[in-house]
């Protein structure tokens, strides 16, 4: 009979140590040991575990007498989630895609591998019965006729199945759910989807199938498992959105075939979820009236200009140490800006609260919108209404200083084709050709924007 032992495994690297301390000895992480029962096993020899796929010896060959052929993708049928793919499903890739509970990830995958007409798929949930997808799939009126469905959880076992089926994409819902018989510790441990991952990713490259994983989150909204589990994939994307929105957004964290931060925008819908045409909409407020605190910037988002409403509410703070609370944007730099404009324009907020949001839910994570952020500050501050034909964008400098930031014509562009007429850009952003339709007023220091503005001239 085979012997038992308690050990305790690190949740963050995997480490594995006999007795249970505070932080793990190998990744310095706190409180991240977890008891597990590991079972001894007779020893494996590396040959047996390793599996040869494809049927083909490995051999070393120079770089430059390799034939590389061109990358053949295969559309998705949505053309948002192309667009964040670099232009399509690659042949052998493993794409990690993660998200909220709920949030639409599953919905997500049916309807892609839906969607795909010129390739098999085969859907592999270790969540769900065949009958709750398939009564997903009706309920969204998508056409399954070319879908298999599996319901397994040993990765060896699925890997047998897809020998013999042969589909072109395949899709693991979830990689938490699936183990190894290699291993005796418990689903959705460390080792589980270490292992599980590794054994799916060298399937891929072996046979060229595509390959979807779903992945859980953690409370902090980071990817559950080891972090190696992100370098093992090729591309990760994070499934984002309010739940108590209907809008969803696709951000490519790392893609080795495609633009990374490239972001795809759906809604939430009765059936499934649907491509928005005009992303820039919907970050723009509905209210037709102009109000105290609101700028529209243009934000660069991999290979996509978009519109966003940044909005300021500044007020009378009770607090001894005034608030500091931003929504979609770096609260340390709110911080920054803040200081800056008291030295280089002489307006305080140290007496008042400073709330700032990114209307819509969208993370602006770039330095483009510190110029923004100014702005609506002293709109909410002075109460003063800023045109709603504006739009601005540009870095602010320690020095007080208007930086220049990339694609500045292809923000101009985005802000003519919505019908914006004004726009407050760095100087070095200044376009060489000519743009009749809207008037571009360059600025080099924050002082420029404040006397154009006014804001100087008001106590």
């Amino acid at each position: 009979m085979a012997r038992k032992k308690n050990v305790y495994i690190c949740q963050k690297c995997g480490a594995t140590f006999p007795k249970w301390s505070g932080q793990c000895l190998e990744c310095q992480e706190w409180n991240s040991l977890e008891e597990s029962i590991v079972e001894k096993k007779p020893h494996i020899s590396e040959k047996k575990q390793f599996i040869n796929y494809a049927g083909i010896e490995d051999t070393v060959c120079l770089l430059d007498s390799i034939d590389a052929f061109k990358e053949v993708r295969i559309t998705t049928g949505l053309a948002e989630l192309d667009r964040v793919l670099g232009g399509g499903l690659v042949s052998g890739s493993v794409i990690l895609i993660g998200g909220d509970p709920g949030i639409g990830k599953s919905t997500l995958l049916l309807q892609t591998v839906a969607k795909i007409n010129q390739a098999d798929s085969l859907y592999v949930t270790g969540e769900e019965s065949p009958q709750q997808v398939s009564l997903r799939a009706q309920r969204l009126g998508l056409n399954v006729h070319r879908v298999k469905l599996l319901t397994e959880t040993q990765v060896e076992r699925i890997l047998n199945v897809a020998l013999r089926e042969k589909p072109q994409v395949m899709v693991i819902d979830s990689i938490q759910t699936i183990h190894t018989e290699l291993l005796q510790s418990a689903q959705g441990s460390v080792s589980q989807i270490r292992e599980s991952t590794a054994q799916l990713v060298r399937f891929a490259k072996q046979t060229n199938i595509t390959i979807f994983l779903v992945g859980h989150v953690t409370k902090e909204g980071a990817l559950a498992g080891p972090r190696v589990l992100e370098h093992m994939v090729d591309t990760v994307l994070y499934f984002e959105g309010d739940s108590g929105t209907r809008f969803r957004i696709i951000r490519a964290i790392k893609n080795r075939f495609g633009a990374v931060n490239e972001l795809g925008i759906f809604v939430m819908s009765d059936k499934g979820l649907r491509e928005v045409s005009n992303p820039s909409a919907i970050f723009l407020s509905s209210n037709e009236a102009e109000v105290p605190g609101s700028v529209i910037m243009v934000t660069h988002e991999g290979t996509r200009p978009l519109l966003v409403e940044v909005q300021a509410l500044v007020c009378e703070s009770s607090m001894p140490n005034p608030r500091r609370v931003t929504l979609g944007l770096d609260q340390n730099r709110l911080a920054m800006l803040l200081a800056v404009l008291h030295k280089h324009g002489g307006i305080g907020t140290y007496h008042l609260d400073v709330f700032i949001n990114v209307v819509g839910g969208v993370k602006v994570n770039e330095t483009g919108a510190d110029l923004a952020v100014i702005l609506a500050i002293l709109s909410s501050l002075r109460n003063t209404i800023l045109s709603k034909n504006l739009i601005v964008f540009g870095e602010v400098g320690l020095a007080g200083e208007i930086r220049p930031i990339p694609n500045g014509v292809e923000r101009l562009r985005e802000a003519v084709k919505h019908g914006f007429k004004q726009a407050i850009i760095p100087q070095s952003n200044a376009p060489k050709e000519n743009f009749p339709d809207i008037e571009i007023i360059p600025i080099l220091r924050l002082v420029d924007v404040l006397e154009h503005l006014n804001f100087n001239d008001r106590n």
